[in-house]
């Protein structure tokens, strides 16, 4: 018999449904369950087929026991190993390798120093840095936030320099992204499982978390068409199972704003009920899919184009496009932004 555990934390909807999605579809020889860890001795197998994982982001704890897991033949869902390695701003430059649209961004040094650093720590780094250049590659208004986070944390919408010289003094040891703003006409988030099933979904970030997905925004099929290709090929070279893109439209160009999302917002009163049955039971295939795959032992996870050229090419095969009911376009808005905070003017 073999097991498909689900590891989660403060959620509540998705974690149920889905394990009481892939008991009702009973498939021979497989059960779903909630993780259980009682213990974590090295090397041995957990129990399981498939973990999928929707927490260890946020618990280092879960992240070993899942890379542990793994070595064993389990089948995590995402990759714990690749989801440890990228960051925002490596993703961008993926994506711009494979012909995703991205906005123009910088990554810049953290404004202090880090724990158990001196000056002499950066004698690599040109001090000052060569702003001007940067500026001017960017322009503004712009976005700065972390190459590595989420949940909208830390995010400053940045007016110009001494805007952006006041608000980097306050980010202290977190290394920052500077971005170019989208200036979007349309706003769409795309859930991606398996690396070939897209569900793309109106939703309106300048809204109240509450409203983001009472958005109705209508682009045509080219359009639809263009996001999916670009939403599997990202999924496909970052080896994600399960991940959501957020992209922003310029005109009719699509750009990805956001696409290292391996543990988005599920919840069927954030997402809503059409949406909540797709993910519950697209996610529970894909799981009893890689379970029965599963050879105990062996390496069961999902690397990635840009780790393993040629890998995901018959997935893409499989494309399937679901394209939201949607009545008329919004005006034009702009990226969003946590609100800005005011402390200190110090520059780099």
């Amino acid at each position: 018999m073999k097991k498909i555990g689900i590891l989660f934390g403060q959620e509540n909807s998705f974690p149920q449904a889905f394990v009481d999605r892939v008991n009702r579809i009973n498939p021979p020889g497989i059960f779903a369950e909630f993780v259980t860890i009682d213990k974590v001795l090295q090397g041995a197998d957990s129990g399981y087929a498939v973990i999928l994982d929707r927490i260890s982001q946020d618990v280092p704890f879960y992240r070993a026991f899942l890379k542990n897991a793994a070595t064993a033949g389990c089948a995590v869902i995402n990759n714990p190993f690749w989801w440890s390695a990228d960051d925002k701003f490596f993703n961008n430059a993926l994506a711009q390798k494979i012909g995703v649209n991205v906005p123009r961004t910088v990554l810049l040094p953290s404004y202090s120093l880090p724990d158990n650093t001196t000056d002499k720590s950066f004698r690599n780094l040109i001090y000052p840095f060569d702003w001007n250049t940067i500026f001017d590659y960017i322009g503004f208004p712009a976005y700065m936030k972390p190459f590595a986070g989420g949940g909208w944390k830390h995010v400053y919408h940045v007016e110009d320099k001494d805007d952006f010289f006041r608000l980097h003094g306050e980010t202290g040891q977190l290394v920052m992204m500077l971005q170019e703003e989208i200036d979007f006409t349309q706003y769409y988030r795309c859930f991606c499982i398996g690396g070939n099933q897209v569900r793309i979904m109106p939703y309106n970030p300048k809204n109240a978390p509450q409203l983001r997905y009472q958005s109705d925004f209508k682009g045509s099929d080219t359009l639809m068409q263009q996001i999916t290709d670009q939403v599997i090929a990202l999924n496909q070279y970052l080896g994600y199972d399960f991940n959501t893109v957020e992209i922003a439209v310029r005109g009719e160009v699509p750009y990805a704003i956001d696409f290292c999302n391996p543990a988005p917002d599920a919840d069927i009163n954030a997402i809503g009920e059409e949406h909540f049955e797709w993910v519950v039971e697209t996610s529970a295939q894909y799981a009893i899919e890689r379970a029965i795959a599963q050879k105990p032992g062996k390496d069961n996870l999902t690397w990635g184009r840009f780790i393993r050229p040629g890998s995901g090419k018959k997935a893409a095969a499989k494309t399937t496009v679901v394209k939201e009911k949607t009545t008329s376009p919004k005006k034009a808005g702009k990226t969003p932004a946590s609100p800005k905070k005011t402390k200190s003017k110090e520059k780099l």
